[in-house]
């Protein structure tokens, strides 16, 4: 796992290293899922590539694309195996947006599985689905 030099490691790194408790819901080489300490949806998982080369999604697209599709791919993936075949994915860039942690990683909102009549679970913030995220994101 590469580091930026001269900063302390993300709450991300070390997660990824057991150094703070989560459970990793799903991992391939480069990308590892966790679920939100704070959710603002029923389904509420973030997506994080190992390297905390990249400060925010804007970094990880110039500079590598294909781990930018890999965490699309792994965040399809994490909201199929979650119940959530309909889901936003947002990338929170810079203070002003809300971004806490600055270890590029993506947010996963979704409403999850659904009712046997189609209805979505009790509780969804609608607010939190069709608009932005709330003030104070959390990572």
């Amino acid at each position: 796992m590469a580091e930026r030099v001269g900063t302390e490691p993300s709450v991300f790194t070390r997660i990824l290293r057991g150094e703070i408790p989560s459970e990793i819901v799903l991992q391939t080489d480069d990308v590892f899922v966790i679920r939100d300490i704070a959710p603002q949806a029923p389904v509420h998982l973030l997506v994080v590539p190992k390297t905390d080369a990249y400060r925010d999604v804007t970094e990880l697209a110039a500079a590598d694309p294909k781990l930018l599709a890999s965490m699309v791919e792994v965040a399809r993936t994490a909201a199929e195996q979650a119940g959530a075949a309909d889901f936003r994915l947002v990338f929170n860039t810079g203070a002003g947006a809300g971004q806490t942690v600055f270890h590029v990683h993506a947010h996963v909102l979704a409403a999850g599985r659904r009712h046997a009549d189609g209805a979505a679970p009790t509780g969804l913030d609608e607010r939190t689905m069709t608009g932005g995220m709330p003030d104070g994101e959390e990572a």
